[in-house]
This record gives C-alpha cells, structure tokens and sequence, in this order.
C-alpha cells in the first residue's frame, strides 16, 4: 500500500512537472513570435524617429519640425494597439516565462504598451493642457522697471548686481509667472492622476516612476539616505554662503532673502570660489582632447564624432545632446562647441552618453540595446564631464602644469563640492514636492513648497509671501516626476569612481588607463539592459545605489 501510494504521488509530481514544462514551452514560445513581430515593426519606427529629429535638430526647419513630430507620433502609436498588448499581459501574467532574457524583454515591453492602454481623449486633453500651459509660459516675460527681461537676463542680473532693491525686483517679477499657470497645473496634475487610477496606478507619479522600471519606495530610501548624509555638510556650507552673501550686499546674515542667492531657485552653486577656468581652454580644442582621451582609456570616440555636429550653424539646436540613431553602432552628439570649461564639460559628457550606447553587446536583442535606465547612462556621462574642471586631469592632459595645478587644486575642489551639495538639496524639493502634490493636488501647495525649500535649502520664505512659487519651474508643469533622475545619476557617478579609483587604477584622473574603458565596457556597457538598474549596480560594484560614495566625495 505504502508503495501504491508513493507511485501515485511521483505521478501527480510527474504531472505536474510535465504541465509547468509545457506551459513554459508555450508561453515563451508565444513571447518569441511576439518578440519576432515586434522588432520587425518597432525597429524601423525607432529609427525613423531618431533620424528625423536628428534632422530637425540639425537644420531647424518647419519642414523637418513636421516630419519629426509625424514621426514621433507614429512611434507613440505603435504602443497604443490593445490586441498586442492584451497578448504581452496574458503572457506576463501566466509567470511562466523563466529564460532571463526573455523575462527582461517582457517587463520592458509590457510597461511601454501599458502606458499608452489609456483612452485617448484623456490624453487629448492631457496634451491640449500641456500645450496651453507652454504657451504661457513661452510668452511670459518678467517685467522690471517697464522693461521686458527673458530668463537668461534674469539670471544674468541675479548673478551679478549688487543692488538688493534691483534683485528683489527681478526676483518678484519672474515669479508673477506662477499665479499665470498654477491653477492650470493642478487642473493637468489631476488630469494626469485620471489617466494613472484608469492604469491601475495610486496617482502620477507613481505610475511616471514604476512605468520607468523605479520602485517609488527604493528612491525614496535613497533620497533619505542622501538627507540625512548631507545635512550636516550642507548648513555648513550654507553658513559659509550666506556669511559672503552678508558682506557682499551689505546686510545682516538674517536679513538674506531668496533673490540674494545668484540664481532664481538656489539649484547652482553660488560663485564664491574664483577660478576662471575658460581661460585654460581658449587655446585648446575640446573635441581633440576629449577624441585623445577616451582612446587612452580604451573607448575609442571616433565613429560617433564622424557622424555627429559638433560646431554652430544658423537654425541649428542651441543646445547639446547624444542620440543612438539604430541600437546598432549609429552614435551621434550635437554640439556647439567653442573653446571654453563649460563645452569642455559638455563634449565629455555628451561622448560619455555616446560610448555608453556604442559598445553595447551587439548580440543582446534590440529591446535591451538600451541603458539600464536613463540615469545609469547620465552616470556615466556625469562622471567624464566633471573632469572639465579637475586640475588633475588638466595636468595629465596637458593643459596646465603641475604649478598650476596645484595653485587651483584647492578652489576647484570647494567649488566642485558647493556645486554637489547645493544642487542635492535642491533635487530634494523638486523630488518631494512633485511626490506629494501628487499624492494630494488639492492640498496648500504654497506651504508645501517653502516648508521643503527651507527644510532642505535652508532658504526662508519672505515674511508674508504667499504666492505659487512652485508653478514659475516650468518642469513641475511639463517635464514631470523626472528630475530626481539628475541626482541619481550623480550619486551612480560617485559610486562608479569611488570603486575605480579603489579597484581598477589609482591615478584618479583617468587618463591613459585602459583597464577604466574595459570594466566600464564589462560591467556597465555591454549588459545594456539585460539586468535591472540596481542589480546591474550590484553586478558592477558589489553594491547596489547608495548616497555614500556621493557623501565621502562631497562631504567627508
């Protein structure tokens, strides 16, 4: 009898191992003729559109504007088909998929086929907001003393003026852009939580962190982990800050108000410690020298630099930025170089960006011929950019000497330092503002932004302001739930440093070492992908993303 029974139980198990097998076997056999179409029809789509805002980008054209945004909207719209993606969730939702790679390529589909099964005339309207918002926006301008100022000439004045009468005007008059937009944000904030609780989602900026494979709760962590890191670092600092700021305009270090602080939000760092950098540059050619240096570590730049627009031209976008044109070595960088610090950073930061997405694994699938997650690649270009300004590097690259050197060594590190620390406190506000107001539009927005200003900024509110201070950053409105990804990628570039320079060469300039471009290729290029953001830390530094390595480097 003990036999009969032990013979029916190895059959049940038998049975059962047998219809887990084959419901694996046609599950991931489902996903691979999925897989097989999509490429087939999503592969030319995506080249499509980057080509053509290439293009746009390149020329400024309303002609090459239209096709750009045709194409753009083609690619959109590929994700909107219910069919394929009630197929993805009945796959991902059997959990019988095992193969890794094809687990990873489904978790990523299914969330960008998820975040388009929205009605459309929610998003209709969604877009109609945005775009009457921008508008306002676009045509607002600060007006101080009958005269019309753009952004650029508010800044300009709060950097330099002495005059606490002139920057308190200038301050003022930019922010009466915020009772012009803030009742339509909340409208647009509500509007978008719609679309979120229609996806199964608490609200907007749960939906916004998750559909970009963040877990809201680990970047929360992280983020308080970096407060309590840098608190104590930071009112030091700022004790330092306002105490030039009081000297400089004449006044009581209490009587320092918002516009003292050289920019419009206290996100950059004040300029207390004078290095003139550009002046190293005004001989030198940044392409040449960013070209020389990532070949001494072993990442050769010169097939992107080949198709890529480095200098000014009429129509040509302004600005800078790296695109991969087909996942498939088609690495391109648009610049207006000149020869100063601030490109200098530039080129090596945007060919950070390039190098990333050249020497991915040919062999990987087209769906994880892809960053890790948009702030690992920020990382990596982070960390090549902040060499523009290291004496070190200069020194090894030639541009200065070591007398040089060592003359500035100490003011390029406090201002490096005072840079780090004043924009982390600043991603502080914008992360747990956009958090909350989402959690809850309806509540006093007014408070809720200068409680965080001064707790995290330590930046008091002028005596009696009540006003949507928060509606003049453009970005709450219309680049949302995204800026705490600038500080991740600060904090990954720490991190990758801090274990380079302990673990693959001490010379912590870079320049020369080889063995820096092949880890990076190893560990961090070549995956793409294929891993989560913080198991492909893991994998590479033996620890997953922490705020200590930024702390130790900034801080300590």
């Amino acid at each position: 009898m003990k036999n009969l029974t032990l013979l029916i139980v190895s059959a049940i198990m038998l049975s059962l191992l047998i219809s887990c097998t084959s419901k694996q076997e046609k599950m991931e056999k489902s996903l691979k003729e999925f897989l097989t179409s999509y490429d087939e029809k999503v592969i030319p789509l995506y080249k499509d559109m980057a080509l053509t805002s290439w293009n746009a980008n390149i020329t400024g054209t309303d002609a090459d504007l239209a096709i750009s945004e045709k194409a753009a909207f083609e690619f959109d719209k590929f994700y909107t088909d219910t069919k394929a993606f009630a197929r993805l969730k009945e796959i991902k939702e059997s959990k019988a998929v095992q193969d890794p790679i094809l687990l990873r390529q489904l978790d990523l589909i299914y969330d960008a086929y998820l975040g388009k099964q929205v009605d459309t005339s929610l998003l209709a309207e969604k877009l109609k907001m945005e775009t009457e918002i921008n508008k306002k926006y676009l045509n607002f301008r600060a007006k101080v003393n009958d005269k019309d100022l753009t952004d650029n000439q508010v800044e300009e004045i709060l950097r330099n003026s002495a005059s606490s009468a002139e920057l308190q005007a200038t301050w003022e008059a930019h922010k009466k852009i915020g009772p012009v937009v803030a009742e339509d944000i909340i409208k647009l904030v509500k509007q978008r939580n719609l679309i979120a609780i229609n996806l199964g989602f608490s609200n907007f900026h749960e939906m916004s962190l998750k559909l970009s494979g963040q877990d809201p709760a680990e970047v929360t962590t992280i983020f308080d982990e970096l407060d309590n890191l840098t608190r104590a670092g930071f009112a030091g600092l700022k004790s330092e800050i306002d105490t030039y700021f009081a000297n400089r305009y004449k006044i009581k270090v209490a009587d320092l108000q918002p516009w003292h602080y050289q920019n419009r939000y206290f996100q950059e760092a004040p300029e207390i410690y004078a290095v003139d950098f550009d002046k190293y540059y005004e001989n030198q050619d940044p392409v040449k020298l960013a070209s020389s240096f990532y070949d001494g570590i072993g990442l050769n730049v010169n097939a992107i630099l080949e198709k890529s627009d480095l200098y000014e031209k009429p129509g040509k976008n302004q600005h800078a930025f790296c695109t991969d044109i087909d996942r498939a070595g088609d690495v391109r960088t648009l610049d207006n170089i000149r020869p100063d610090s601030y490109w200098m950073n530039t080129i090596l930061h945007e060919l950070g960006h390039g190098v990333y997405s050249y020497y991915y694994d040919d062999n990987l699938p087209f769906t994880l011929r892809d960053a890790a997650h948009t702030f690992t690649t920020e990382a990596i270009a982070n960390m090549f950019g902040r060499m523009a300004t290291d004496p070190g590097w200069m020194l090894n690259m030639g541009i200065i000497d070591a007398k040089e050197s060592e003359k500035i060594s100490d003011d390029s590190r406090k201002a490096l330092r005072l840079q780090m620390l004043v924009f982390s406190r600043w991603a502080q506000v914008m992360y747990r503002f956009e958090k909350s107001m989402y959690e809850d539009p309806d509540q006093d927005l007014n408070k809720l932004w200068w409680d965080m200003v001064e707790k995290y900024q330590m930046i008091k509110k002028p005596e009696g302001r009540n006003m949507p201070d928060w509606a003049t950053k453009i970005h709450v409105a219309l680049y949302p739930c995204y800026y705490h990804n600038y500080l991740l990628g600060e904090l990954l570039a720490s991190q990758l440093y801090s274990y380079i320079t302990t673990n693959i060469t001490q010379d912590q300039s870079f320049v020369g070492e080889k063995a820096v471009g092949n880890y990076l290729k190893e560990k961090i290029f070549m995956p793409g992908a294929r891993y989560y953001w913080n198991d492909m830390i893991e994998k590479a530094t033996g620890e997953k993303l922490t705020a200590k390595y930024y702390a130790r480097q900034f801080v300590e």
